[in-house]
């Protein structure tokens, strides 16, 4: 089992997210990135070393720290993710 961490900037992320959406990502990344983050994709170019997971039009963006963290570093619609 991974802990999960959040960078304090996901707090703003999630504040432009309908409160709907917000619980059904949150349940997302408890499932998820609890049990099998390696799983995956991961980011290259400037974001080499991150990960993205996708919950609908939204894409996480976290990094596998180690001893079992996972940091959550971003929470935005896909348009936006990547800026």
């Amino acid at each position: 089992m991974f802990k999960i961490t959040f960078k304090k900037s996901v707090a703003k992320d999630l504040k432009r997210i309908s409160k709907d959406q917000v619980n059904k990502i949150l349940d997302k990344i408890e499932i998820n990135l609890s049990t099998a983050p390696e799983q995956y994709p991961e980011l290259k170019g400037k974001f080499a070393g991150l990960r993205k997971f996708r919950v609908g039009n939204f894409r996480i963006i976290f990094a596998i720290l180690e001893k079992g963290i996972v940091l959550i570093t971003r929470i935005k619609h896909r348009k936006e993710s990547y800026k």
